[in-house]
C-alpha cells in the first residue's frame, strides 16, 4: 500500500503487485498434484517454485505413504539421519549435516528446456504481466547506441525468476530504445574480446562461483580479470536479487552434494538453520539430544492443531513458520555460531557492494525507504516509502557499508514489527539494523548498480521498480548521471 503523497497509477502499481505477491501464500496452502512437492511461491523454506525444502523433507519424513507426517515419523526421521550421518559418533558435525542434508535435497537435473539445470523460459503469464508494467521512456536519452550483456548463470541456488529478470532486461531496453541486449547462459562470454561490444553486464541472479571454471583456473582467472577490467575500464554492473549471493561462503572445498561460493541450495539453507537453532554452545556440532529436540519443538510449532498429524497441503506453510519462529522472550539462539562466511573473491565483493547473510522469506512485508530521494535513481517514488513483498536479503556486516556505496533504498526497520525483527537470527543479525536494498557505486572509471528484491516473479510486475531497474542500468552504462559518493564517510576521513 502505497504512502500518502503517492500519484495515483504509482499508487495502484504498487498495490496491485503487493496484493499478488501476498497472494502466494494462499497458493502455499493448495495441495500439490500427485507426485509433486507442497510448496509455494518463494525459495523459503516453506517451499517455491523451484521446489523448496517443504517437499523433499515432507518426503522423507511421510515413511508410510499416506500423505501426513505423524510425530513420530518426523522425530524418528532426524534420529534416523543422525545414526547415519554421525559416522556411529555422539555429535554430528557442520559438514557432516551438510552432506547428509545434500543426499536429502539434490540439485536438479537437467531435462527438456534446461541448460544445466537451469530453465532458460519465463512463464507467459510472468512476461505478460512485466510487459504490462513496463515504462514508455527512459530517463535519460542514450549518447549512443547500448548493448547491454546479461549473465542469468547461477552456479548456486537457482531462482526460477532468473529467466524472467533476463527477459525483463531485455524489454526494458526494447521498449524504451535505451539499449539492445544479448542474454547468456554461459560463463564464458565474459572475456575481453566479446566484452567490447557491450556497454554494460546485467547479472540476473547469479549464484555461487558464477565465472568460475572448476576444471580449469586459467579460464577462471582471465573471466574474473575481464570482468573487472571491463567495470574499471569506464563500463557499467548492474546486479538483481542474488547477484549478491556470489562468492562467499566457506573458503574450505565443500563437500560432495555442495555448492560453493554461495549458499548450497535448500541442502545449505536447512543445514545452516539445523545449526543456528539446534547448536546451544555454539560448537558447530550437534549432540543426538540437541537434534532430536530441534525435531520436536518444529513439529510442536507445525501441529498447530494437536491432532497429531499435518497433511502433505499444510505441511510447507506450517514448516515455514516453525523455521522461523523464534523463542519466547526473543531473538533465536544468542549463543549460536554462524556458518563460515568468507569473501571468495573480495575484489568482486566489493564491487558489488556487499554479500548474503541471511534473508526474510518470501513474501516478507517490508517498508522501503527512500534514501535519496534527489536522486534520478529515485525519482520514480517520490520521495515516499513503500510497501513491498518479496525475499529480503541482509548482507554480512564486514562486507557492507555505507562507506563503500551510495544507497538509494533500505529497509525502514523502525517501522518492522518485533515479530519481523525478530525473525532474524542473533548468530546472523547486523549489530548496525543497516539493511539498504539498492545502491550505486563507482569501480574505478567504471559504475555499479545493484537492487536486492526480485526474488519473486511478482517484483517484475511493479512499474516503479522498473522504472527504478531502467535508471539503474542507465546509470551504469553511463546516461544517467547521478551523485555516486558514498553515503558515509570512510572511518578516519575528513
Amino acid at each position: 500500500m502505497a504512502r500518502t503523497g503517492w500519484s495515483s497509477p504509482l499508487a495502484a502499481a504498487i498495490c496491485a503487485a503487493t496484493l499478488l505477491a501476498v497472494g502466494s501464500v494462499a497458493a502455499q496452502q493448495t495441495p500439490a498434484p500427485a507426485g509433486q512437492a507442497p510448496g509455494g511461491g518463494g525459495r523459503g523454506p516453506g517451499g517455491g517454485r523451484g521446489g523448496g525444502m517443504a517437499g523433499p523433507l515432507f518426503t522423507a519424513a511421510d515413511t508410510d505413504k499416506d500423505g501426513s507426517v505423524t510425530r513420530q515419523e518426523f522425530t524418528g526421521t532426524f534420529d534416523k539421519w543422525f545414526s547415519e550421518w554421525s559416522g556411529g559418533s555422539d555429535s554430528l558435525s557442520a559438514d557432516q549435516l551438510a552432506t547428509g542434508l545434500a543426499a536429502v535435497f539434490p540439485a536438479p537435473p537437467a531435462g527438456a528446456g534446461r541448460a544445466g539445470g537451469q530453465n532458460q523460459t519465463p512463464k507467459p503469464e510472468d512476461v505478460a504481466a512485466m510487459m504490462a508494467a513496463l515504462p514508455d521512456k527512459a530517463p535519460a536519452t542514450p549518447a549512443k547506441p547500448r548493448k547491454v550483456l546479461v549473465l542469468a548463470k547461477a552456479q548456486g541456488f537457482v531462482h526460477s525468476s532468473i529467466p524472467l529478470a533476463a527477459k525483463t532486461v531485455e524489454a526494458l531496453g526494447t521498449k524504451t530504445n535505451a539499449w539492445s541486449t544479448t542474454i547468456t547462459y554461459d560463463p564464458a562470454d565474459i572475456n575481453t574480446e566479446n566484452l567490447k561490444q557491450y556497454d554494460a553486464v546485467f547479472l540476473a541472479s547469479t549464484t555461487g562461483t558464477f565465472l568460475d571454471d572448476a576444471n580449469d583456473p586459467t579460464a577462471t582467472e582471465a573471466r574474473r580479470k575481464a570482468l573487472l577490467d571491463f567495470v574499471r575500464g569506464g563500463k557499467g554492473l548492474a546486479g538483481i536479487h542474488a547477484a549478491s549471493d556470489s562468492y562467499h561462503g566457506n573458503p574450505n572445498p565443500a563437500p560432495a552434494g555442495r555448492a560453493g561460493g554461495g549458499r548450497g541450495g535448500n541442502a545449505g539453507i536447512l543445514a545452516s538453520m539445523i545449526m543456528t537453532n539446534a547448536d546451544k554452545n555454539g560448537d558447530q556440532k550437534l549432540t543426538k539430544a540437541e537434534f532430536s529436540d530441534l525435531a520436536s519443538s518444529w513439529y510442536d510449532k507445525m501441529d498447530t492443531d494437536k491432532s497429531g498429524k499435518i497433511a502433505q497441503a499444510d505441511f510447507g506453510t506450517r514448516f515455514t513458520t516453525a523455521v522461523t519462529a523464534p523463542p519466547a522472550g526473543g531473538r533465536a539462539n544468542a549463543a549460536a555460531t554462524p556458518p563460515v562466511n568468507e569473501p571468495l573473491w573480495p575484489e568482486f565483493n566489493k564491487m558489488i557492494g556487499g554479500y548474503f547473510k541471511w534473508h526474510w522469506l518470501d513474501p516478507q512485508h517490508i517498508t522501503v525507504k527512500i534514501d535519496d530521494p534527489k536522486s534520478p535513481l529515485t525519482a520514480m517514488f517520490h520521495g515516499q516509502s513503500f510497501d513491498i513483498n518479496d525475499e529480503t536479503y541482509t548482507y554480512e556486516q564486514n562486507s557492507f557499508s555505507r562507506s563503500n556505496v551510495h544507497v538509494l533504498t533500505s529497509i525502514d526497520y523502525a517501522k518492522m514489527s518485533d515479530e519481523d525483527k525478530a525473525k532474524e537470527p542473533a548468530a546472523n543479525a547486523r549489530t548496525d539494523h543497516d539493511f539498504a536494498l539498492s545502491w550505486i557505486r563507482r569501480e574505478g572509471q567504471g559504475r555499479v548498480f545493484y537492487e536486492a528484491h526480485g526474488h519473486n516473479e511478482k517484483i517484475y510486475a511493479m512499474k516503479p521498480m522498473l522504472e527504478h531497474v531502467l535508471a539503474g542500468i542507465q546509470y551504469a552504462i553511463g546516461d544517467l548521471k547521478a551523485d555516486d559518493a558514498p553515503s558515509a564517510k570512510p572511518a578516519g576521513s575528513k
